[in-house]
């Protein structure tokens, strides 16, 4: 396992990969919400500025267009791709997001996909699934990994998506924080059921909900509910050797310290 951090997509994207450098980590995940900056020039940019800085880009994030409501109770009508009224333009800005982590050489793609539906027997669900399913299979072609990032659903409702989309691309980008933050599941023991398809993992933590609409705060890595001992641990005997890309969603001053704190404990355990 090594550490990163997430990087955002911008029109200064040297500045960005420097700071990557500055952290004194050589990985980085790029996220990406603005479909305007998918372009060859820009791709070539990131590039320069990685060969640069000695940076990989270990995936990409890619976000879609549209309304997004970070919570429990308009979250499933904004987020991913289970509002039907905004599928279909979604599925379109995933696919441009595959195209650019190609032009970037990358061949891990991560979405949130929204909130999969519990009952499978939903009629949203399979609609859901179908969608989801053509993503895959564009990105399939590819050679590209297509990973959700864990938080909207249980571990287990993702394990029966992946079961009904079928294709063998699809994989985990587990973020414990999320997972906890949205009332989901324990991060330790999710990976008793998704572990197999972990293929990349937030560094980040938070806590549980304590309201049934709002989201669980999140807070600086060690300070929330996730136990970092025994999750690294787990990773570990699981087999996962990937990156720990450190996200911490706030920015200016506070941000860097947090970042660096995250980046000393990270190490130590990886290191035990």
């Amino acid at each position: 396992m090594h550490v990163g951090v997430i990087v955002r997509l911008c029109e200064n994207i040297e500045e960005e990969i420097r700071k990557v450098q500055e952290f004194g980590l050589k990985s980085c995940q790029i996220v990406n919400w603005d479909m305007s900056l998918y372009s060859k020039e820009l791709a070539d940019r990131t590039l320069a500025a990685c060969k640069k800085y000695g940076v990989a880009i270990s995936s990409t994030w890619a976000g879609y267009s549209g309304p997004k409501v970070w919570d429990l109770v308009s979250g499933p009508l904004t987020l991913g791709l289970l509002p039907e009224a905004y599928r279909s333009q979604r599925v379109e800005d995933l696919k441009r997001g595959s195209d650019f982590a190609e032009m970037l050489g990358v061949d891990q793609v991560i979405t949130h996909v929204g909130f999969i539906p519990e009952n499978p027997n939903e009629v949203a669900y399979n609609g859901m699934v179908c969608a989801l399913r053509e993503v895959a299979v564009y990105m399939q072609k590819k050679g590209q990994k297509f990973l959700f990032e864990t938080g909207q659903e249980t571990p287990v409702t993702m394990l029966r998506c992946f079961e009904d989309i079928g294709t063998d691309n699809l994989g985990v980008n587990l973020d414990p924080a999320n997972l906890m933050m949205y009332g989901k599941a324990n991060p330790v023991d999710a990976l008793d059921v998704i572990g197999k398809y972990v293929m990349d993992v937030h560094a980040k933590d938070g806590s549980y909900p304590t309201c049934g609409r709002k989201l669980g705060e999140e807070t600086p890595l060690g300070e929330g509910k996730t136990d970092y001992p025994r999750f690294i641990a787990r990773l570990k005997e699981i087999g996962y050797d990937g990156p720990l890309t450190i996200e911490r969603e706030i920015s200016g001053e506070k941000q860097v310290a947090d970042i660096l704190m995250a980046k000393e404990t990270l190490e130590k355990l990886i290191a035990l």
